[in-house]
């Protein structure tokens, strides 16, 4: 690692910090002090210490804004670092003094490009929140409109830039020296925290997060995404509608008519499940304090730097597992995990089964209608299990329990599974409908034409090939067998008989036609084995 004056003293800072809290133990600090599980049982001991939650806490509060913002994504994965530091790290406070009137003002002006005077009719010289990366003032365009604007403070992307090139070095370090600790990818975790804080740190993102979401649900009355204005919007500054709505708290603590609570705790669901199953599209951090309730029930979703996101396939898979996970079905759902690449195929799965028969025994043993403490302890089996997740999936187990525990203070009779059984069923049904796969890309078109006209053509030179005793095949059945031979062709002719879907040539589907031909050729080998020879 490149060490110029800043890095040296920056990473004598960090190295202070570790050694007050007694981290320097577990990690090591010289070439000379390399830590090993094996000869320092004091070392590896400190792992399991109860109070390594909190002096990792503090620690943490005490480096700053990197180092808070690297908790908070821990607190977000217990499948790595268990649930006891997760839980403590959920408690660090991401704040910072204010920057000045003056800063605030400069930095509006040359990220903008013009005078505040010109740009805001008014701009509140008192910020409404701060933070350790930004701070939000009141304001109103020349326009009229009634704004928030979000201004990053100055030089925070260098000081996160010097502290992720640190992170990266002790995180590499310590996987290099502790067993323990390689365990849990420490690189792994800071690549990840690298590509998720610089998303936050660059208003463009939340800028065109705001965006996709709000096209997601244009045409749902019930919910609201702040409008963004792109003329007042850079990389450090970002300009969104202001709302002026109530609290969940103070929506859970009324007693009059005017919220709906059980309309509220349905929609809330809802609009969650849409994010997840049906645009993949997904709110990452949904605690109420970033959920206000407008007027006539309707709910804003706010801070959407942060978002999670599925892709097709993904978001397909996923349905499946909840499916099967609420069905019960543990060799369904092993499967189902091994298939996502997410359980090794050589994991002890005697073991795994009975551990999630107990799991679903002790959730599931009386009528279940959420998730409550269900999602958590699954987690908690996997990380016993040595597997890491994928951050997806953590994010929307995350942001799940959340919704689900706002739905059940707005109403406790809410029904979660009922709500998501019929989403997750319609998205799993899709993967089994054969028109997904004409659908979509031109690409898919053109692969098809290119596939029928080299048809004719194919068939003849494997033939020639055959016939020429130069094409030879490896099948996993033994092909020295009449009757598995014979099996085989059985099973493509009925196969290709009963398929009705997709592009047709020769008035016949083009699927039938390549598994007719497959047929053909196993005919001529079986032919020419066993009859001419």
């Amino acid at each position: 690692m490149f060490v110029d004056k800043a890095t040296k003293e920056r990473l004598h800072e960090i190295r202070e910090a570790i050694k007050k809290y007694g981290f320097d133990k577990i990690l090591g600090q010289t070439a000379k002090n390399k830590i090993r599980s094996k000869g320092d049982d004091e070392a590896n001991e400190l792992l399991w210490d109860d109070e390594i939650p909190v002096k990792l806490r503090l620690m943490f509060q005490d480096l700053g804004t990197t180092f808070i913002k690297l908790g908070q994504l821990l607190s977000t994965r217990p499948d790595v670092v268990g649930e006891k530091i997760a839980d403590e790290l959920a408690n660090l406070q991401d704040d910072n003094p204010p920057i000045t009137y003056e800063q605030v003002k400069s930095i509006v002006e040359e990220e903008l490009d013009g005078k505040i005077e010109d740009l805001f009719e008014d701009f509140n010289h008192q910020h409404l929140a701060t933070a350790s990366i930004g701070q939000v003032h009141e304001a109103k365009l020349i326009t009229g409109e009634h704004v928030a604007v979000k201004i990053q403070k100055e030089g925070i992307t260098d000081k996160i830039d010097l502290d992720v090139r640190i992170l990266k070095y002790i995180a590499n370090r310590a996987d290099k020296f502790n067993s323990d600790l390689r365990k849990l990818n420490l690189p792994g975790i800071m690549d990840e925290f690298d590509r998720s804080i610089h998303k936050e740190i660059d208003y463009n993102n939340e800028f065109m997060n705001m965006q996709r979401i709000e096209m997601n649900f244009e045409d749902n009355p019930n919910i609201h995404i702040p409008s963004t204005y792109a003329n007042y919007c850079s990389s450090k500054v970002l300009t969104m509608e202001f709302i002026e709505g109530t609290d969940l708290n103070d929506v859970y603590a009324s007693t009059g008519d005017e919220f709906d609570k059980k309309l509220l705790a349905k929609n809330v669901i809802d609009s969650y499940l849409q994010q997840l199953f049906i645009d993949g599209f997904f709110h990452g951090d949904p605690h109420p304090g970033n959920i206000k309730i407008l007027e006539n029930n309707v709910i804003c979703y706010l801070d959407l730097g942060m978002m999670g996101s599925f892709d097709e396939k993904f978001k397909r898979d996923l349905s499946e597992v909840v499916l099967l996970f609420m069905d019960q079905d543990v060799d369904g759902l092993i499967n189902q995990l091994m298939y996502m690449d997410i359980l090794d195929y050589d994991i002890d799965t005697t073991t795994l089964r009975r551990d999630l028969n107990d799991l679903f025994g002790r959730y599931f043993g009386v009528q279940l209608n959420r998730f409550d403490g269900v999602l958590e302890a699954l987690l908690s089996l996997m990380q016993e299990y040595g597997v890491i997740l994928p951050n997806e999936v953590v994010t929307m187990a995350r942001g799940l329990s959340m919704i689900e525990a706002i739905a059940h203070n707005l109403d406790p009779e809410i029904d979660v599974f009922a709500e998501l059984k019929p989403v997750a069923k319609r998205i799993a049904k899709q993967k089994l409908d054969p028109k997904r796969y004409f659908k979509g890309k031109k690409s898919n078109a053109i692969l098809y034409g290119h596939m029928i006209q080299a048809l004719p053509g194919l068939l003849t030179r494997t033939i020639h090939k055959i016939d020429n005793e130069e094409l030879q095949f490896r099948f996993e059945v033994d092909i020295t067998d009449k009757v598995s031979i014979i099996a085989l062709i059985s099973a493509l002719i009925i196969g290709s008989s009963v398929v009705s879907f997709g592009p047709r040539l020769f008035d016949m589907p083009v699927i039938s036609l390549i598994g007719y031909i497959i047929a053909i050729i196993l005919s001529v080998i079986g032919m020419r084995k066993f009859v001419l020879k």
